[in-house]
């Protein structure tokens, strides 16, 4: 059962990643003419539409990585890697587990400062959380892979 857990949350993990990049080139590099180019149609979605999805998204993929995977990588990954002695691994993934907390903390925040209808005055704190968030999802993501890749699953 835990490798479905898992499979599912890099699922949702992708499909979050794909959401707040979306969202936050929308906001930092939009597109100023018709957009023709591949990375032009990138820029030019419709940034608030994808509010909703991130906030679930983060949640449901922190609730599968914090409560149904990480007690199994505590018990059977973790030891193994104070054993190598590999310490710098081990720190970037509690800097993960922080960092999760942070963004969860900010998605109150997050949801309120777009929700409809916009205004202009809030703009750049829209894209500060943005870009908060597009940070915390791409280090975790990075970080779980990265992790992953060091011992592996199911080792």
């Amino acid at each position: 059962m835990l490798t479905v857990f898992l499979i599912v949350h890099g699922l949702l993990a992708v499909a979050l990643l794909g959401a707040i990049t979306h969202q936050a080139l929308s906001v930092w590099w939009p597109a100023r003419k018709p957009a023709g180019s591949f990375v032009g149609r990138f820029r030019s979605v419709p940034a608030t539409s994808y509010t909703n999805a991130i906030v679930v998204l983060f949640l449901c993929t922190a609730f599968l990585g914090g409560v149904l995977i990480y007690p199994d990588f505590r018990v059977s990954v973790r030891p193994p890697l104070e054993q190598l002695g590999l310490w710098p691994a081990l720190g970037v993934f509690d800097l993960k587990e922080h960092f999760t907390v942070v963004g969860m903390a900010t998605l109150p925040a997050y949801w309120y400062f777009w929700r409809q209808p916009l205004t202009g005055q809030h703009a750049r704190t829209r894209a500060m959380l943005t870009a908060l968030l597009a940070f915390i999802v791409w280090w975790n993501f990075l970080v779980g892979h990265i992790l992953n890749d060091i011992r592996g699953f199911g080792s």
